[in-house]
């Protein structure tokens, strides 16, 4: 197949090396343009940018795909397919047009649920046990074209977005090549209409805890917000990042006021919830690393009845 790939992060650039491995001719990468990073600020390519400098394909980094300019490129070009993994940018209907195959995207989701920009995490928190990969038919609405191919995978109850991450960009380059074998003869299917779910965008205003939540659903939100944003709140006037908490099974079902210390020792700080605690487990200082919560506690004195805000 003659293909022009689009896409940005970690999870698409392992689609493209696949593609690529799989003897599949690769005319054009399209990645978004470089954006500033690390503490210097400096203008820095994205992951799908350095795979395709280190396989020595062609690439171009256009801040849209409205343009004629760059319209005019990709009809040059001839695709036989476009395949889409976590672009970023819009393609307009113009775009979708110009492959004999059409528009191919690369989903994190068992579509329909979970259309939108964060699949992954929305199903952490949201305690789904079960995800996938979608390879679907692009068309002009959000994620709503019909399907060529799914891929089932499990969410385990520890996971985070970082480890489901892993297993779904696996997942996602034996779907993608075997799409691209097949595609002359899989049948599209329309998703059906029952269990649409929409995953927003994460803000970063989300990482603020809200001890007011019940326990079990403060946890999950934890692992969906891990590597990115984590999830924050305030002790003595002091920021604390919290990675990973345990929901206590013993105070199952109880309130009190949300947030408040309830148990502490040498190695373990219990914080009440809206219903049920949690046990915290792994924290961060401002400026420092991840550290045990036995590490964080040691030669300080906290005691029960301080309050996380």
């Amino acid at each position: 197949m003659k293909i022009i790939f689009a896409g940005t992060p970690l999870f698409a650039a392992a689609a493209l090396a696949a593609l690529h491995d799989a003897g599949h001719h690769i005319a054009l990468v399209l990645t978004q343009p470089d954006r500033p990073s690390g503490r210097g600020m400096k203008l820095k390519s994205g992951v799908v940018g350095e795979q395709a400098t280190r396989l020595g394909l062609a690439l171009a980094k256009p801040e849209s795909l409205k343009e004629e300019a760059i319209q005019s490129k990709l009809r040059a070009l001839a695709p036989e397919v476009v395949v889409v993994a976590a672009y970023g940018l819009l393609l307009p209907q113009a775009v979708l047009d110009i492959p004999k195959y059409g528009c191919i995207n690369i989903h994190g989701s068992l579509l329909p649920r979970w259309r939108g920009a964060a699949p992954v995490q929305r199903a952490i928190e949201a305690g789904d046990t079960g995800t996938g990969i979608a390879i679907m038919q692009m068309d002009a609405g959000l994620d709503t074209g019909p399907l060529l191919l799914t891929r089932s995978c499990p969410i385990t109850p520890d996971e985070t977005t970082g480890s489901l991450f892993e297993k779904l960009t696996l997942t996602a380059t034996g779907a993608i090549v075997d799409a691209i074998e097949k595609l002359p003869l899989l049948r599209a299917v329309a998703q059906p209409h029952d269990g649409v779910t929409y995953a927003k965008k994460i803000d970063k205003s989300e990482a603020r805890i809200d001890w007011r939540q019940a326990a079990k659903d403060i946890e999950r939100r934890m692992r969906a917000f891990d590597p990115a944003p984590g999830c924050d709140s305030t002790l003595a006037d002091e920021p604390l990042k919290i990675w990973r908490a345990r929901v206590n099974a013993v105070r199952e079902g109880t309130t009190g006021v949300p947030g408040t210390i309830v148990d502490v020792a040498s190695d373990r700080l219990t914080v009440q919830c809206g219903v049920g605690a949690l046990d915290l487990v792994t924290v961060q200082k401002p400026g420092g690393k991840r550290i045990a919560v036995a590490d964080f506690l040691r030669g300080l004195t906290i005691q029960t009845g301080w309050r996380f805000i």
